[in-house]
């Protein structure tokens, strides 16, 4: 019993104690390899911060923004929420608890979790509460909203989805979980009749809107090594869609395309990422665990150039954006490289704590949200 009892507590926290590479992506961790020291470069761009307003602090918790047109929603762990329009503040409200997970918008409806499954949704016009339901455990990730749904996964590795109006509980899914699992945070991804979701042992689901059910499933990596710590390898980040085409990457595993229609596998390679990718018409781009940014051929998986100069500066998920590529480090600085060939461009430190998830997309610029609760919108070009 004992021994059950602390596998558990090990699935329950991030599992990082027990070697360099789960330690270095650990946000939190206090040891750890030294980070890469930031080099000077020839500018070819401009970035600046447009505007910036204070959330909330992460705590122990990882916070995303929502943003819906112009308008963007943010949460801390202290319970505030808060609607940001053009860098005024149109209202901040009180949840009356600890938040552990957010933010998910559609424009309409704004949604956050709690530690103890709370699942709390507010109205987008006035901040008032809409609704309010309970997950079958702590919500660490940001709610989905979309479809008439709001789709909620747990920590106990659930899916469930509640009618939008309502809150009424529609359909539940869930997978059984291995011995050993990092903590997932990202939130599925709801196209068309679907949700996507990655979960521990490498698996990619798409799950039917309508009933729950699984339609496909994905391999992103098979679980190797003798121990249970060696054979970790779970789709951490949420995966990425461009057509018909879906991608998604594993830690201690690949990164894999597959047909969004029906779960064949288009191609994959060896590689290992918990923090996640993007894509544009041409390139996925995946920073690793080391924090190396790459760019991979979409149609083929071929490498096209890689950026190995932030290395265990636990560098966020890229973002493409007019021409670069933006990611985040654990020192607050914005990193913009160039599109075609991975060369640094441009460089801004916000200096307000870690940036953990990839920058969001707002208007022609991004967003990010560090866990000193600043979100800061920046234009860059």
């Amino acid at each position: 019993m004992r021994a059950r009892l602390i596998v558990v507590s090990v699935v329950a926290a991030l599992t990082a104690c027990a070697c360099s590479s789960l330690n270095a992506i650990n946000p939190f961790a206090s040891k750890g390899p030294k980070m890469a020291e930031l080099k000077p470069f020839q500018a070819t761009a401009e970035a600046r911060v447009a505007w910036s307003e204070s959330v909330g602090k992460g705590g122990s918790y990882v916070f995303s923004p929502a943003v819906s047109g112009s308008s963007v929603y943010a949460a801390g762990s202290d319970g505030s929420v808060t609607r940001v329009d053009d860098g005024k503040v149109v209202w901040k409200i009180s949840a009356g608890m600890t938040l552990s997970g957010g933010v998910g918008s559609d424009g309409k409806f704004v949604a956050v979790g709690s530690p103890e499954g709370d699942v709390l949704v507010f109205s987008a016009a006035d901040g008032a509460l809409a609704w309010k339901a309970k997950a079958t455990s702590e919500v660490l990730s940001p709610p989905a909203v979309g479809e008439n749904l709001v789709i909620v996964r747990s920590s106990d590795n659930c899916l469930a989805a509640y009618d939008i109006a309502d809150g009424k509980r529609k359909w539940l899914y869930q997978r059984p979980s291995p011995p050993l699992a990092l903590r997932m945070m990202a939130p599925p991804v709801i196209s068309e009749r679907y949700a996507f979701a990655g979960f521990p042992g490498g698996k990619l689901i798409a799950i039917s809107l309508n009933n729950g059910v699984s339609v496909w499933e994905g391999t992103v990596a098979l679980p190797k090594g003798t121990t249970e710590l060696e054979r970790v390898a779970d789709v951490t980040s949420a995966p990425v869609i461009s057509g018909h085409t879906i991608c998604a990457v594993a830690f201690q595993g690949r990164v894999a395309c597959f047909d969004l229609n029906n779960g064949n596998l288009l191609w994959a390679r060896d590689m290992s990422s918990s923090v996640g990718l993007a894509l544009d018409a041409r390139n996925l781009f995946v920073t690793d665990d080391k924090g190396a940014v790459h760019a991979l051929d979409l149609d083929s998986g071929a490498s096209v150039w890689k950026q190995d100069a932030l290395l265990m500066r636990r560098v966020s998920a890229p973002l493409p954006r007019r021409g670069l590529i933006a990611v985040g480090d654990a020192e607050g600085v914005v990193h913009f490289l160039n599109r075609d060939n991975g060369a640094f461009a441009a460089r801004l430190n916000t200096g307000g704590g870690s940036i953990l998830v990839s920058p969001r997309e707002l208007g022609d610029g991004l967003l990010v949200q560090t866990s000193k609760g600043g979100v800061y919108a920046i234009d860059a070009q």
